[in-house]
């Protein structure tokens, strides 16, 4: 959408993305690409005429440890994430003719992503020659680095002050307390941003109002950090400026992508959260056609971050949408 000019004509954009906090988002998420390597090779006897076969498996296999290689001599902050989709078949008596593998490649910034995936790619090449098999390369997916913005945080940041945050039921807090005994250990986005609190008075004041299983408490407005997931609402932060909400609308300490964040999609919890993330999008919304000036500073904020450059969309034009099982 972003590529192909939905967006051009926004002056702003807000968003919000359900969370286990009640917390302007003000980490800058990763750009990323995703592609899917098809391996073909000669299917034969694995026994009577082995010199007969190329394995597609053995290239898949390759390429596989030519990135964990790979992994040592890319920056501390880059991630290659891959899952192998497709072996080939489950008898080892035949040499497969055919493997795939799904990855995904993050960084700081669309330059390093970009790097990243032909570096990759070029793994992917030298790991077919070696097996005289042949790779094509599918690409599936890619998305720009967010460009954060603290002019229109700060919009959002007022708002959520203001809309008194949901009260949630003794249903809402049984819920949650049955969830989170599920998944013990899990890391908690609260206790990261709590660290950015330097008064301990606050900070032990926010941990006493905020519930143990579901946080209902305004986080203050956080420190500027890089996180490490990705989002296409990147690419419209390069358009227009934008800024996004995260808000609780899960049990604390829930893992992103979990069955448990699944399960209380529609629960009185999440339902609540969401109420409240369009109250708090209205009032900014509302802000700003009242103050035209938020809007200036804002663009001009853009420009800075970006030091003027032009959205390059990561997504070829030929590419079009695709749903997960046709990959």
């Amino acid at each position: 959408m972003a590529r192909d000019g939905v967006f051009d004509e926004l002056d702003i954009a807000f968003s919000w993305h359900p969370g286990e906090v009640n917390s302007v988002a003000r980490e800058s998420t990763m750009a990323n690409y995703q592609a899917c390597y098809h391996f073909y090779g000669i299917s034969s006897h694995a026994a009577m005429s082995p010199e007969l076969g190329r394995s597609a498996l053995d290239a898949l296999e390759l390429m596989n440890t030519g990135v964990q290689y790979l992994r040592e001599h890319i920056p501390m902050d880059n991630r290659v994430h891959y899952a192998i989709t497709n072996t080939g078949g489950t008898l080892p008596g035949v040499v497969q003719p055919y493997a795939e593998g799904l990855y995904l490649m993050r960084a700081p910034q669309l330059g390093q992503a970009k790097d990243l995936y032909e570096r990759v790619n070029r793994i992917a090449n030298g790991a077919a020659m070696m097996t005289d098999t042949r790779v094509e390369i599918e690409f599936v997916k890619a998305c720009s680095n967010t460009v954060l913005n603290t002019n229109l945080l700060q919009v959002l940041q007022k708002n959520l002050e203001q809309i008194p945050a949901p009260k949630f039921s003794k249903e809402d807090f049984a819920l949650a307390k049955a969830m989170r005994a599920t998944q013990k250990g899990s890391a908690s986005y609260f206790d990261e941003l709590l660290l950015d609190v330097t008064d301990p008075e606050e900070q032990e004041k926010l941990s006493q109002n905020s519930g143990s299983d579901i946080h209902n408490v305004v986080m203050p407005f956080p420190m500027e950090r890089q996180g490490f997931a990705s989002s296409d609402v990147g690419d419209v932060s390069w358009v227009c400026p934008v800024a996004q909400l995260n808000i609780a609308t899960m049990p604390a300490g829930t893992a992103m992508h979990s069955w448990q964040e699944v399960a209380v999609g529609k629960s009185g919890m999440a339902h609540k959260g969401m109420l409240y993330a369009g109250k708090v999008l209205a009032g900014a919304a509302i802000d700003v056609l009242k103050n035209p000036a938020i809007v200036e500073r804002a663009k001009q904020e853009k420009l800075k971050r970006t030091k003027s450059q032009a959205y390059c969309a990561p997504i070829p034009k030929e590419i079009k949408p695709k749903i997960p099982q046709d990959i």
